[in-house]
């Protein structure tokens, strides 16, 4: 018996070390994203922040299906994600269109402190795991975005039709928008659930799989333009969803309160009494004062308790 428990034991702990171990290969990839931006090797530092995407969207999911998720992990894998989507991007931005600029580093030091905040939100919020969907913009997708602009900046199309556009300002923009967005209530829709059982989730697994045959077919064009519009898509969605809670039903001038409706209903030959202000005056107001001073007490001959007012 006792043999038997000390193996489960030794199981255990080896399991539970296989979430462990993607969450620091996450950490991984983040810090050498940094080593490669300051290298100037910027694509491969994008690649490596997509590899370490890859790492922490298995992380959660092989918790799950070893039953091993706790608090430590949670915990851990918001500090992993602080490195590899909000330092390491962060980085990538300010050695590619900032480093000879003497205060453009703030707009770096911005997005590290609206992905922090946004961890850290998710954490007391969500606990950990989202349930139906994000609130706000998730990390992940905010610092990939950021970094794949990069290799986007590559591509032929980029070259013919948008090299011209001021690169530099728009990225700085796009950085105080994506920390607006992580930092909102936005909802974000989370990873959909794939399979074969219902029609739904098998709908999901083609459309997952078309996903993961285009990045990996052409990553430079799929990435940015992706990302940017489900970064997109999420806000016009809640916007629009908004906008409709919002609509009345019907015109408003051509509604009637319900207390208009009320006195349409009292009769039109009511007479109208004539009202006394006599009372508002000075003197009744000191009478009032003097009537209020009175007092009661209970008289201690009385043996009933009656009260007498004096």
């Amino acid at each position: 018996m006792i043999r038997k428990r000390a193996r489960r034991r030794r199981l255990e702990r080896g399991v539970i070390i296989i979430p462990s171990a993607f969450t620091l290969g996450n950490v991984f990839f983040g810090v050498f994203a940094m080593v490669m931006a300051s290298r100037g090797a910027y694509e491969w530092a994008a690649w490596f922040i997509v590899f370490a995407a890859v790492l922490d969207t298995f992380d959660g999911g092989m918790a799950r299906f070893t039953r091993t998720g706790s608090r430590f992990g949670a915990e851990l894998d918001s500090l992993a994600d602080a490195v590899s989507f909000g330092v390491a991007p962060a980085m990538v931005m300010y050695q590619l269109y900032w480093a000879d600029g003497s205060w453009s580093w703030l707009l770096s030091y911005l997005f590290v402190t609206a992905v922090v905040v946004r961890l850290a939100r998710f954490n007391v919020e969500q606990g950990g795991e989202a349930k139906r969907s994000f609130h706000g913009l998730p990390s992940p997708a905010a610092g990939m975005m950021l970094a794949t602009s990069y290799p986007f900046t590559q591509t032929a199309f980029f070259e013919a039709y948008l090299s011209t556009l001021p690169w530099t300002q728009i990225m700085g923009i796009l950085m105080v928008l994506l920390s607006a967005l992580m930092l909102s209530h936005v909802p974000y829709a989370r990873m959909p659930r794939v399979g074969l059982r219902t029609p739904g989730t098998r709908i999901n697994s083609v459309i997952v799989v078309a996903a993961i045959v285009t990045a990996i077919a052409a990553p430079r064009y799929y990435f940015f333009p992706a990302l940017f519009g489900y970064a997109v898509w999420g806000l016009l969605k809640s916007v629009a969803i908004g906008f409709l809670d919002r609509l009345p039903e019907r015109d408003p001038l051509l509604e009637v309160d319900e207390d208009e409706d009320d006195d349409d209903d009292e009769p039109e030959d009511e007479e109208a009494r004539p009202l006394d202000y006599g009372g508002l005056g000075p003197r009744y107001r000191a009478r009032g004062r003097n009537r209020r001073v009175r007092r009661r007490r209970i008289d201690p001959r009385d043996d009933n308790g009656r009260e007498d007012i004096t």
